[in-house]
């Protein structure tokens, strides 16, 4: 992987800077989950952030990066 598992919020955010592809895609999912759970959170607390409602993606949207979320959950446990 071109772009290593981001570790802190700021991390994530500083992504943005970077052309978007599919590793970079890959590498921010790793690191939300690796922050999240380092938080204590777990899955369905994450989840239901990720189906709460926003301006930035509908329904369908939050729901396939729900089951992208949960299946790199799984297999980093």
């Amino acid at each position: 992987m071109n772009y290593p598992i981001p570790d802190s919020p700021q991390e994530i955010v500083a992504l943005r800077q970077k052309p978007i592809d599919e590793e970079l895609v890959a590498a921010a999912i790793a690191g939300v989950i690796k922050i999240v759970r380092s938080q204590g959170q777990s899955l369905e607390e994450l989840t239901t952030q990720l189906l709460a409602d926003d301006s930035l993606l509908d329904i369908q949207q939050r729901r396939w990066l729900s089951q992208v979320v949960t299946q790199a959950w799984e297999n980093f446990s």
